[in-house]
């Protein structure tokens, strides 16, 4: 831990450099009337910040920039993770009001609105379609001895499965099944759909669970880990000067399958941020990703994150994807 004054310098100094992207020297600090102390215990201060391996720097530069170390303190201490301006922020109510339709289509936009709201590469992975609410439900005779239900879901994505009933199985069962299940189904969760309270009809309840046992069967034989969209990979080209980095950077965001478990790590491990050689890529030792899950019927089923420069707008990036994060959640849910 770091005492408040080296707290404060280092909190200007992370701040200055986001702004700038120059090094900071002890007059910006100086003049800051928060800091409050004289032009030499800052530059102490700010030498004894660059032992402790906060500072450092660049080249021969009389400034200074941070660390990994000094970014991650800096997150990790922010005491306001800031909101949306109001800009953005309507830029967001107003995308989820227009938002409908097809699943892809909106975690395709909503990935491009995420990194118009920051100026980063945006990753959206969507979720498994069992995972998502269940809006209604119908169950149709095929044959005397077959039929199918059909699920639409909070997706709009219809699911249909056939399974056996007894030959003695009258229409009027069949309907009955099918309101015990508008009755019990709608609004569940796809992946946890639990058995309704028996209806009194021996005929009914066996209708209903053979119904739901097709479905659970079907389930299990899905693995989709979701499909992943990118949104603003081009903004890579804007902040990095060295090509062969930002190449680098695009060659990992075409990688589906790395970029979910980068992703995914984050989330493992309890953070919302990841910054420069705590993401394990070499290729990503200057770029920090900012992740936050969304959920649907209080379940988990996707995430959201921000790609860009260990030098990015930390306050407004949490907020960003906090805001889309949940939004998408609420969209998905049909709230």
């Amino acid at each position: 831990m770091l005492d408040e004054r080296k707290s404060a310098i280092l909190r200007k100094v992370v701040s200055e450099h986001i702004e700038t992207g120059e090094p900071v020297g002890s007059s910006h600090v100086v003049n800051d009337e928060a800091i409050g102390v004289s032009a030499a215990t800052v530059r102490s201060e700010m030498a004894a910040l660059e032992r402790d391996g906060y500072l450092m720097h660049p080249h021969t530069s009389a400034g200074r920039i941070p660390t990994d170390l000094g970014y991650r303190y800096f997150v990790d201490h922010l005491e306001d993770r800031g909101e949306l301006d109001p800009v953005r922020a309507e830029q967001v109510s107003e995308f989820f009001t227009r938002a409908h339709g097809e699943l892809n289509s909106l975690l395709r936009d909503t990935s491009r609105l995420l990194s118009s709201l920051t100026d980063h590469a945006s990753v959206v992975v969507g979720p498994a379609h069992e995972a998502l609410i269940v809006r209604s439900t119908h169950v149709t005779r095929l044959t005397p001895t077959i039929a199918m239900v059909v699920v639409v879901l909070s997706n709009g994505v219809v699911d249909k499965q056939t399974f056996s009933i007894p030959v003695e199985t009258f229409d009027d069962d069949i309907e009955l099944a099918n309101e015990v299940l508008r009755r019990h189904i709608a609004g569940q969760v796809f992946s946890s759909m639990s058995a309704p309270v028996n209806s009194g009809s021996e005929v009914v309840d066996g209708i209903v669970h053979r119904c739901l046992a097709a479905l659970s069967d079907q389930r299990n034989h899905v693995v989709d880990a979701g499909d992943v969209f990118i949104g603003g990979a081009a903004n890579m080209a804007q902040q990095f000067a060295a090509v062969d980095t930002v190449h680098e950077i695009l060659a990992i965001l075409e990688q589906s399958l790395l970029v979910v478990t980068l992703l995914s790590e984050v989330v493992a491990k309890g953070n919302s941020v990841s910054i420069g050689a705590e993401n394990e890529v070499e290729s990503l030792a200057e770029c920090s990703l900012v992740v936050a899950p969304y959920q649907v019927g209080g379940e988990v089923v996707g995430t959201i994150g921000l790609l860009g420069s260990t030098r990015m707008n930390y306050p407004q990036a949490l907020s960003a994807v906090a805001v889309v994060s949940r939004r998408l959640g609420e969209q998905l849910a049909g709230e």
